[in-house]
């Protein structure tokens, strides 16, 4: 996927970015899973898979990759280099623990959006300068997905958002009943897992939260 305006783009996928997890799809497909948010609204998709081997996480990184061409939605892999390289990923996404942004830019070189996990402002600053085009910000609420996660809070949020010049999505356990306590805190957009992945409709999920992140996210409010 080519970008005119890089900023621009990144800070518009940000506005429903949904970040995959087996756990919360077992009884239903994944690529089903995603196909029908992709058909409601959402905006990215960060493929995360920290259970499978290489090859298996390369041939589905390809199948998604090409429902999410067939969209016309950014796709992003999580963690991965080596998959997010070889299967073509308009980006990679990764966390403190993971390798350095600095390093993972210098593999991916300057085509590939480099997201990296923040959860204070020394380290969304540090992203930036080490050339990250955004930060994924949280966690924001409680969240089951990362029982280990530090968590920020609205004022730590907004600093975040008033001092880095890249885009800003919270993440975090964010669902439709909590997404309006980040209106005003100046976020891009949200990235959400089991609010769709683990809906029992996942359609219908996904397009409430498009709704709601409309009303959220500034440039759509």
């Amino acid at each position: 996927m080519k970008f005119d305006n890089r900023k621009q783009a990144v800070k518009d996928m940000m506005l429903l970015y949904g970040v995959t997890d087996r756990t919360w799809s077992s009884n239903y497909p994944l690529i089903q899973r995603i196909t029908e948010a992709l058909d409601n609204g959402m905006t990215c998709v960060q493929l995360r898979e920290k259970h499978m081997s290489d090859e298996d996480f390369l041939s589905e990184a390809r199948e998604v990759s090409a429902l999410c061409k067939h969209y016309n939605v950014p796709f992003i892999i999580n963690d991965n280099v080596d998959v997010a390289i070889a299967c073509g990923a308009d980006g990679i996404h990764v966390g403190q623990s993971d390798e350095a942004a600095t390093q993972v830019r210098a593999r991916v070189g300057s085509s590939m959006i480099v997201g990296v996990s923040a959860s204070s402002l020394e380290e969304a600053i540090k992203a930036e300068k080490d050339g990250a085009d955004y930060v994924g910000v949280g966690a924001v609420f409680s969240t089951s997905t990362k029982a280990d996660a530090d968590y920020l809070s609205m004022d730590e949020l907004r600093a975040i958002c008033e001092t880095v010049n890249i885009p800003t999505v919270a993440i975090g356990g964010i669902h439709a009943g909590n997404i309006q306590l980040l209106q005003g805190t100046g976020i891009d957009g949200v990235a959400v897992v089991s609010a769709i992945f683990g809906a029992d409709d996942s359609a219908a999920a996904t397009a409430q939260l498009r709704a709601l992140a409309e009303k959220v996210v500034p440039e759509h409010a």
